[in-house]
């Protein structure tokens, strides 16, 4: 009989602040379990948090979290089952103390501990400053029998390396076994994202409803990811490498753990709804931490005019024009930035007015309310009676709002006070790692031999043939791309270089491009540098958060060999 100790199961029950509800309860309920996380922070939660403790200081965490417990409370602990959550936000003590509230009021006993110190200085002009904290702290409330550990700003793996740490006795040396818990925390993190939501061959599976995932942690740090049984969605070796390409970027994922080796980890299947995840290395953390620095960037405003029937781009130019000399006989001086865009939503010969039309939208910032408000309000509304045939807007201006600034920087791991406060209140101070090692770039490994040239070809749109998933971090998006079989790999790491990229997608074309290339996903993730501007908080672009970049890409139409599309149904090109 074998010694190793059992697999430890962690579920996640949220992937951002304002998931599911219900997941708490499901997940409880839905099967065994030993530990459920819930990850409540991202970069503009920052903010609405940072808002919300100026009403109120003793706000700044994530109450929908103590909504959950209110049932949540009594059904984890009659299966002893563990909570982990960063819905601490900006003050995880102020949570713990509530959730202690909440425990008396519901008659529950159950022991709360929290970890701090990711709060930093805050500079002059900013909302928020906060450092990504690893999981050393929540490790050492659960050493200490913490049945809920409540933190602020950390890594959203470091919900999964914490647990995995404290019921393995792994330390600060055992970097494999950490990288590997890294990457099942990595896919964890958002939720039904593993398990069929927002995946590009959502047709091939019944995802109205996926179920939230799991982990099944082994000693040595490899993981099955898997989901209750019976829940909705899938979970395949497709979902899990979607998921490990969001908001990635090269080989090396850093931490303040461990950073582990994304170009090492192996993907196999192990039965219906599992996947093994397994062979991950890991090498020492780099010695800075990241932080977020969150502010308020300004005001913006934005209108958006519906542009119906014929002459769409003639219509355009005039309300373009009209609105400019309001703006100027008005005597207010143009927004510093202004932008236009038109959507082609339009259709020749449409059966109804919303498909015979196209939108027109203007966005604005400036630092000035006054120049985003009632100047562009006005300025937009006296052209009601006086433009374009069929002049109307999708809702009427408004008078603007605040917008925010997300900013990455670094700051040295020993200048960060991470504490551990016990159920007892005492404090422990979670020492920096003593073997570190600066970030560097790892060589492309060598690409696959090409496919054979030569072979007929038709244009299609890639998407029939490869996957996509893209998001952001700050202003930069990433968009991972990959394949499902050895010889659609071979096409695609020749085929889908920079330039290609850049081709495909014009938007991109004078940005920053970085290719990574992952053979044992047979994927590559690209970052785009600058593609989102200020980041989220900023609203700057049509898709603040690149959520669709991926999507858009899969439906660019190129020569792809004819051999490799198999059965895939063709799809009728279409030209405006």
């Amino acid at each position: 009989m074998s010694d190793a100790p059992a697999p430890l199961r962690i579920g996640n029950a949220s992937g951002f602040y304002g998931d599911r509800f219900d997941a708490v309860r499901e997940m409880l309920t839905g099967g065994p379990l030993d530990i459920l996380t819930g990850d409540y922070l991202a970069e503009l939660t920052m903010l609405i948090l940072g808002r919300s403790r100026l009403k109120d200081p003793e706000k700044g965490y994530a109450t929908t979290f103590l909504r959950q417990l209110e049932e949540g409370l009594g059904l984890a602990h009659e299966r002893g089952v563990r909570i982990v959550t960063n819905a601490g936000g900006l003050n995880p003590a102020g949570l713990a103390d509530a959730v202690r509230k909440l425990a008396a009021t519901v008659g529950i006993p159950v022991t709360v501990a929290h970890v701090e110190g990711d709060s930093l200085p805050v500079p002059d002009g900013f909302l928020t400053a906060n450092a990504y904290l690893g999981g050393a702290g929540i490790a050492a409330c659960l050493r200490a029998g913490a049945d809920i550990v409540v933190t602020g700003r950390v890594t959203d793996a470091a919900l999964v390396t914490g647990p995995a740490a404290a019921h393995f006795g792994w330390g600060p040396d055992d970097l494999d076994a950490l990288a590997g818990a890294v990457v099942a925390g990595h896919v964890l993190e958002c939720g039904t994202q593993a398990t069929g939501g927002n995946y590009a061959f959502f047709g091939e599976h019944d995802v109205r409803r996926p179920g939230f995932p799991l982990a099944e942690i082994h000693a040595d740090g490899s993981a099955v990811i898997t989901k209750h049984a019976g829940t909705g969605g899938v979970v395949d070796v497709g979902t899990v490498t979607a998921q490990l390409l969001y908001e990635t970027g090269g080989a090396r994922y850093a931490g303040p753990d461990v950073t582990a080796r994304l170009d090492a980890v192996r993907l196999t299947p192990d039965g219906p709804d599992r996947v093994r995840v397994d062979g991950v290395r890991g090498e020492a953390p780099p010695p800075t931490l990241k932080a977020g620095l969150t502010r308020l960037g300004g005001w913006r405003n934005e209108v958006v005019f519906v542009l119906t029937g014929l002459d769409i781009e003639a219509k355009a130019r005039l309300v373009k024009e009209q609105f400019a000399d309001a703006l100027e006989r008005g005597g207010a001086r143009p927004s510093a930035d202004v932008r236009w865009e038109l959507a082609r939503t339009d259709h020749p010969d449409a059966d109804t007015e919303e498909r015979a039309s196209a939108l027109l939208r203007l966005t604005v910032r400036d630092q000035d309310a006054e120049a985003v408000g009632r100047a562009v309000s006005g300025a937009a509304v006296e052209l009601a009676l006086g433009s374009y045939p069929g002049f109307h807007v999708t809702a009427p201006p408004g008078k603007g709002a605040p917008y925010g600034v997300f900013e990455a920087t670094y700051v040295p791991a020993a200048e960060v006070e991470h504490t551990a406060v016990l159920p007892d209140g005492s404090r422990v101070t979670i020492e920096p790692p003593l073997r570190t090692m600066e970030l560097g770039e790892v060589d492309d490994p060598p690409l696959p031999d090409p496919y054979p040239s030569g072979r007929p070809t038709r244009r299609a749109p890639l998407g029939l043939l490869a996957g996509a998933r893209s998001g952001d971090k700050g202003g930069d998006a990433n968009v991972g791309v990959w394949v499902r079989d050895d010889d659609a790999w071979r096409w695609l790491a020749h085929e889908l270089t920079v330039e290609r990229f850049r081709q495909l997608l014009p938007e991109t074309a004078e940005l920053t491009v970085v290719r990574h290339v992952l053979p044992n996903l047979r994927a590559l993730n690209f970052t785009v540098h600058g593609l989102l501007g200020e980041g989220v908080a900023a609203q700057a672009r049509f898709d603040p958060q690149a959520k669709a970049v991926g999507e858009w890409l899969r439906s660019r139409w190129l020569p792809i060999p004819v051999a490799l599309l198999d059965d895939a149904d063709p799809v009728p090109e279409v030209t405006a």
